[in-house]
């Protein structure tokens, strides 16, 4: 392959090993679809609490590695676990930072020490590199955790040797999350004081680690082409939308794929009864076994069930959700909720299913095979995100034959097309405004669809046929890596 990129992925999680959210997915699923067009990939993310659980099969790599923080240097161990293809991932363990109960702090706020603890990942991560020869051409870095990768490479390590060559990308899965610390910190990272300015690492009087990435990185990417699009605006820019508009250049949206290999209905482990768009029937079964496990009690088989797995929190729309819960049970409809977040939602939620338990059930934590159920059995997805950059459910959805019903924002709009009984056309339902009416509305038209029988099937194979596989994704950041590899090489001719 010309220009073949060797390619460092570094995230904050990655699946199956440690995961939030849909960058967990991404980053386990992007490097697969890379190493099967022929890229060379390795991965790293911290040694987390949950991962040493898991019982994985990991060996040793490094014992002791120096990692400057601050004033100190602090001992890293570092250890190595291969996928299925042979990706070797790697796992930065530093105890005192990375052993607790949650990724990043607990429903009732961030972890006070969350610079200091990606300080030490993002500075682990290149010295590990280098300590073990591992001559990368790309360090694909993932949200604010890692945007102080590309500034060390730009300002501590840019007269190093080992590091001349090699290119930064950066990918914002969500601007909404800027990894903001007071300056007083900035010399515990040990970015030079110069770099605290408008074109660097400095966001209104505040380090900014999002900006970070954004500043010093050679390409920037964004989950989508409608939220690249968006976040260069005053209204979804976050602040940030003016400087993004200045780095346009260098600025991708590239639409999240998804791993069929993990959702797929026909093979998926996780649910009582596999099935295609062939042996729908099957699909009324999962339905049936999901509202027995989660206890509730319909007056009618066709009631529709509407199912959500997302982190509760207000991007995610669950204002909306509170606002229009007792409608939905007006409407008879049947409501799962999977998911954990902000303390006052999962409050708010677990209220109302004590209230509605027959109608209503919430299920507060991080589980994946009943994240799978709920795709199987529900018949409606909701999604009204006040924004979402990709989404990576409602693309799950179809190909379970659950259909979507999403606000038009980023991805979900990029992604889900309205349905039109009499073209036939469409994978699902769209609302526009942030409200609650809105919602309500569009869950009533869909209610509409659903009574009858032959179109609703028709919405149903739609979204099944649907293909939002890697593969033309991956080709994409392919492309990327290799333009930047070329322009390093140039760039080292006319020097």
């Amino acid at each position: 392959m010309a220009d073949k990129p060797v390619v460092f992925f570094l995230s904050p999680e990655v699946a199956p090993f440690a995961k939030t959210g849909g960058l967990a997915d991404v980053a386990g699923s992007l490097p697969s679809a890379l190493h099967r067009l022929g890229v060379e990939v390795a991965v790293a993310l911290p040694f987390y609490r949950l991962i040493k659980e898991a019982n994985l099969s990991i060996w040793e790599k490094i014992p002791k590695l120096e990692v400057p923080l601050g004033e100190e240097a602090l001992p890293c161990k570092v250890f190595e676990t291969k996928t299925a293809e042979g990706i070797s991932v790697y796992f930065l363990d530093r105890e005192d930072l990375f052993d607790r109960p949650h990724l990043y702090g607990t429903p009732e706020g961030d972890y006070y020490d969350n610079f200091e603890r990606f300080c030490f990942f993002s500075r682990a991560a290149l010295l590990f590199a280098k300590s073990t020869g591992f001559h990368f051409r790309i360090a694909h870095c993932h949200d604010w955790q890692t945007g102080l990768v590309p500034a060390y490479l730009r300002t501590v390590y840019h007269a190093d040797p080992f590091f001349v060559n090699m290119a930064t990308v950066f990918t914002i899965h969500n601007l909404g999350y800027q990894g903001l610390f007071p300056k007083s910190k900035l010399p515990i990272s040990g970015i030079p004081q110069s770099e605290f300015n408008p074109e660097g690492i400095e966001y209104w009087d505040k380090i900014s680690l999002l900006k970070a990435g954004i500043s010093y990185s050679d390409a920037i990417t964004t989950v989508s082409q409608k939220y690249s699009e968006e976040i260069k605006t005053p209204e979804l820019g976050q602040g940030m939308d003016g400087f993004l508009r200045k780095r346009g250049g260098a600025f991708y949206g590239i639409l999240n794929g998804v791993d069929y290999g993990g959702w797929n209905p026909f093979r998926d482990p996780h649910i009582p009864f596999n099935y295609d768009s062939g042996k729908l029937e099957a699909k009324k079964q999962n339905k049936a076994a999901l509202m027995e496990e989660l206890g509730l009690r319909p007056s009618s088989n066709e009631q529709p069930l509407l199912g959500m797995v997302s982190r509760l929190s207000s991007q995610k729309g669950f204002d909306l959700v509170l606002q229009i819960a007792e409608d939905a049970v007006k409407l008879k409809a049947l409501l799962v909720i999977l998911g954990e977040g902000d303390e006052i939602y999962q409050s708010a939620l677990v209220d109302l299913s004590r209230k509605h338990g027959e109608n209503i059930a919430v299920r507060i934590g991080f589980d994946d095979p009943l994240a799978h159920r709920i795709m199987a059995g529900a018949d409606m997805l909701l999604i009204p995100s006040l924004y979402e950059p990709c989404g990576l459910t409602q693309m799950y959805a179809l190909k379970y034959g659950t259909v979507p019903i999403v606000r038009a924002t980023g991805g979900l709009d990029d992604t889900i097309e309205p349905f039109d009984p009499a073209k036939k056309s469409g994978n699902g339902f769209k609302f526009g405004p942030y409200k609650a009416e809105a919602l309500l509305g569009a869950v009533q038209e869909a209610f509409l669809v659903f009574r009858n029988k032959e179109a609703w099937k028709t919405l149903m194979l739609n979204g099944m046929k649907e293909d939002f596989s890697w593969d033309r994704s991956a080709r994409r950041y392919l492309g990327i890596y290799q333009a930047l590899i070329r322009k390093k090489k140039e760039g080292a001719s006319a020097a």
